[in-house]
């Protein structure tokens, strides 16, 4: 059983204000893994009070200096990859093989790329009689999901640390291990005291004393729509600059001239990575009406063929938690109660995996916009495939949704691919089958939230223009 009973702040392992301790579960085992102490509001204010004193010294750092930190950060997540694809496979359920490929690979090289944005803080530009400079915006309260923990650590962290800012960190509860991590990492590689404080705790407590606090100039949060709307309404009085990245249900329009498995295959394996815990999810399947069969006949080979587990053959793991997992079951239900044809899948727990929160990959088809399944995240390993009768039917069939995060388009060729995803109101887009790319902005339009995270944008995220006028 690890146990992890201090905070960091200040540049120290400090002991909190509070008693309460919360397990840590493996959603594969459905046993404890780890005890973590909670932190509480007055810890936030210790925390907060660190950041700013440090804030004066390491925003006007020299960008060398940050840059170097932040390669310094890089290579220490390098040789710690293992405990950190440990960390995130025990608390998540993911199983070591893909955690390595999605969940700590892909964000370790983001983090070394951003040591050469904090030059970028450097550029000034003349306007007329201005001289425009860039400033950081000051103390970021950062609040991370379970489902990408050290994806969206990074999204937020590297940034700011880039842009000058000091920062208090808030990891999920379910999946706290690599935050820990992280700090260790920070503290070896003498990042200055207070540029850096982590509080865990839930976010009842830590994450509204955050996202209230009035010397936290910044907040930006990852996690559903409710809780978005928890920190905007939180941080509204202290008029502070709220980030969110928020959920989805990301349409896929496939065309009649596309290559219809190699499309398909695509399609199943987005929405069932990370057992289907991922908010840019491709979760609905747009085909024409004349080839919806031979779509769900594809769909289901290719679902049927994915294996569950935690060993290297498997593709899916468990669902997070228990919770989590009966609200995915009840997802299902309603699916078949308003009319959706169930594929495959569905609410058994999957005979191969008797232990664990799991739930087998699972199809609708005969899905249309009305349905809850298609309007509402399920979170989970669900794959709507809904039937169209023209490209401009699929457009407006894809662009009905309360969500704008991502979307994609297979076609004959790429700029004939182009044409629809240009018109799909989405901040993301995947075209052909592409992968996801940390170069490029990530962030949704409407109900998937505000701003962007990753590549240039990412760092605008946490910087302040000034405009100084000069006679």
């Amino acid at each position: 059983m690890i146990e992890k009973t201090e905070l960091y702040i200040n540049g120290a392992w400090v002991a909190s204000s509070g008693s309460e301790l919360a397990q840590v579960i493996n959603p594969a085992t459905e046993q404890p893994v780890a005890v973590v102490t909670m932190g509480t509001a007055e810890d936030v204010d210790k925390a907060v009070l660190a950041a700013r004193a440090a804030f004066a010294s390491w925003s006007t750092s020299d960008s060398c200096v940050r840059r170097d930190f932040i390669t310094a950060i890089y290579q220490a997540m390098l040789r710690r990859q293992d405990d950190l694809v440990e960390a995130i496979s025990t608390t998540m359920g993911c199983p070591p093989h893909i955690a390595a490929s999605i969940q700590v690979a892909g964000p370790t090289e983001a983090m070394g790329q951003y040591a050469q944005r904090a030059q970028l803080m450097d550029q000034e530009q003349q306007a007329g009689h201005s001289r425009i400079v860039r400033e950081a915006v000051g103390v970021c309260g950062l609040i991370s999901p379970w489902n990408y923990p050290l994806h969206q650590f990074v999204a937020k962290v590297a940034p700011a640390l880039a842009a000058g800012c000091t920062m208090v960190v808030k990891p999920s509860e379910q999946t706290p291990l690599q935050d820990f991590i992280m700090a260790e990492i920070f503290d070896e590689v003498g990042l200055p005291a207070g540029v850096f404080n982590m509080v865990p705790g839930f976010g009842a407590s830590v994450g509204n004393a955050i996202s209230q606090h009035p010397d936290i100039d910044l907040v930006s949060f990852t996690g559903s729509v409710a809780g978005g709307v928890a920190v905007a309404t939180s941080a509204a009085p202290t008029v502070k600059r709220v980030t969110q990245e928020l959920g989805g249900k990301s349409p896929y329009i496939i065309t009649d001239s596309a290559d219809l498995k190699a499309a398909v295959n695509y399609g199943v394996d987005n929405v069932m990575l990370n057992s289907g815990q991922t908010c840019s999810a491709l979760t609905r399947m747009l085909v024409p009406k004349a080839l919806q069969e031979q779509v769900v006949a594809l769909a289901k080979h290719r679902a049927e063929s994915l294996v569950l587990g935690m060993d290297d053959e498997a593709f899916l793991g468990p669902l997070s938690s228990s919770i989590h997992r009966e609200r995915v079951r009840s997802y299902i239900n309603r699916g078949v109660e308003e009319g959706a044809r169930l594929v495959t899948g569905g609410i058994r727990q999957p005979e191969s995996q008797p232990t664990g929160f799991y739930v087998t990959p699972t199809l609708f088809a005969d899905v249309d916009n009305s349905m809850t399944i298609a309007r509402e995240e399920i979170f989970g390993p669900v794959l709507c495939i809904m039937p169209y009768d023209s490209l401009d039917d699929a457009i407006a069939i894809a662009n009905d949704s309360d969500y704008g995060l991502s979307s994609a388009v297979w076609a004959e060729d790429t700029e004939s691919a182009l044409v629809l995803a240009k018109q799909l109101r989405a901040g993301l887009s995947y075209v052909q089958g592409a992968g996801f790319n940390y170069e490029a902005p990530f962030g949704g339009y409407k109900r998937s939230g505000n701003g962007r995270e990753y590549g240039d944008a990412g760092l605008h995220e946490y910087i302040e223009l000034k405009s100084i006028q000069i006679a």
